[in-house]
């Protein structure tokens, strides 16, 4: 059984435990609840975050940190938090319905061009990465026209929302198919069979960014009164009676669906940008689809809750879902097996162990070339802080979780495009 940490949110201290322990019974109770963790790997500043968020009185029955667990801004990353009748907005964070995408394709290595930079090349000029956007709307109408009444009203109801955003409209349909930047990316895949995939990482842009932003603000607006009593200011949260509990529902709701067609749009578009220098191909299976930064509600522990899994995947039993490394190492297809003590929950990644401004203060692009060796991708100094090494090993926390997912395929970019 692999290694992992149970600890009270009052202790200081952590150590070794199956998953199934609870904070031993004494006369007085704890305050807070458990927090389960697949792992022995932890910071200190994350550990504080897990603790915090466990004090908090609307949590249920325990929080659970997943192997790739680090420290993040709002919540920590790698957290699943189950919330009873409240849901805390900075837990979701701003990048909202950020997720994975993959599909496998009918065509093997030996289909692959010997030379990579036209494949990656044809996909840098359909997809915008980093601030870029397409500068025409085209099929993307189509693709966002069930999206505008919802949207609509969350302006109707926080016109403040929509001062946020310069030409929101222009703004949201002409991101959709974009891959943004930071950890986004799109790669071309072989699995241990040699068989070619697509895969792609990138979430709700800038109009969840906005969302996410407001609503944050918003959470610390109404709990002024109350916010010197929370362990982080950043953990205010909208509770059951609050007249913006529905409302931010109702947002992040939309956020994530959006979400969910961006990446689809970007398949769409990547799948025909490919096709031209590659022999005539089809999808051997429907796309894998998940987010990884989303709440919703469930039920676990014999409670309805809302579950925010921030940077988590869902791993229920039999359903399928991406794990990915980092630009240089292996990421897997995965198949949840369901376990209630991680809320039937996975890790989304490799997590990072150095911070990007650290990363690019200790690597160069000679350390970038040598770590993506046999990866057709951007090798320059802007995208330092995405080196492999500023990542845990996928291994070990492929390994923190085999009570929790199979592996069924495992995968090795020979292609990587970064915002």
């Amino acid at each position: 059984m692999p290694i992992k940490l149970t600890l009270n949110a009052m202790s200081k201290e952590t150590g070794p435990s199956d998953v199934g322990h609870r904070a031993r019974k004494s006369d007085k109770k704890p305050k807070g609840v458990p927090v389960k963790i697949y792992t022995d790997q932890v910071e200190a500043s994350a550990l504080e975050q897990l603790k915090n968020i466990a004090r908090l009185p609307i949590i249920h029955s325990h929080v659970a940190a997943m192997p790739d667990v680090h420290m993040g801004i709002g919540a920590t990353v790698g957290s699943v938090i189950p919330t009873k009748d409240a849901v805390i907005p900075a837990a979701v964070g701003v990048d909202i319905g950020c997720g994975m995408n993959a599909v496998r394709l009918s065509l093997t290595a030996k289909d692959l061009p010997d030379n990579l930079r036209s494949i990656r090349s044809a996909i840098e000029t359909a997809v915008p990465v980093g601030f870029n956007r397409h500068k025409t709307a085209d099929a993307r109408v189509n693709a966002c026209k069930p999206m505008h009444q919802g949207l609509t009203q969350i302006f109707k109801r926080h016109p403040k929302l929509k001062k946020m955003i310069k030409n929101p409209h222009e703004t949201w349909v002409n991101q959709m198919g974009s891959l943004g930047g930071g950890n986004h990316f799109i790669e071309i895949c072989l699995d241990t069979d040699q068989q070619v995939w697509v895969m792609l990482h990138s979430g709700s842009r800038g109009i969840g960014n906005a969302i996410g932003r407001y609503f944050i603000a918003l959470a610390k607006e109404d709990m002024q009164q109350h916010i010197r009593n929370l362990p982080h200011k950043d953990l205010a949260y909208f509770s059951e009676g609050s007249i913006h509990l529905q409302d931010y529902v109702a947002a992040v709701s939309w956020a994530q669906e959006y979400a969910r067609l961006n990446r689809q749009e970007m398949l769409s578009l990547i799948l025909n940008a490919i096709a031209p220098h590659l022999p005539t191909f089809s999808l051997m299976s429907e796309a894998i689809n998940c987010h990884h930064n989303y709440v919703e509600q469930e039920t676990h522990f014999g409670a309805h809750i809302y579950l925010t899994r921030k940077g988590a995947i869902s791993a229920r039993e039999g359903e399928l879902g991406i794990i990915p490394g980092s630009m240089g190492a292996r990421s897997f297809i995965v198949r949840g097996k369901g376990n209630p003590e991680s809320f039937c929950s996975c890790s989304h990644g490799a997590g990072r162990v150095m911070s990007r401004t650290a990363a690019k203060k200790h690597f160069d692009v000679r350390d970038m070339e040598r770590q993506t060796e046999g990866v057709e991708c951007r090798k320059d100094k802007g995208v330092i802080d995405e080196i492999p090494a500023a990542y845990k090993n996928i291994d070990e926390v492929m390994a923190n979780q085999t009570d929790l997912v199979d592996i069924v395929h495992e995968l090795k970019q020979v292609v990587c495009v970064k915002g």
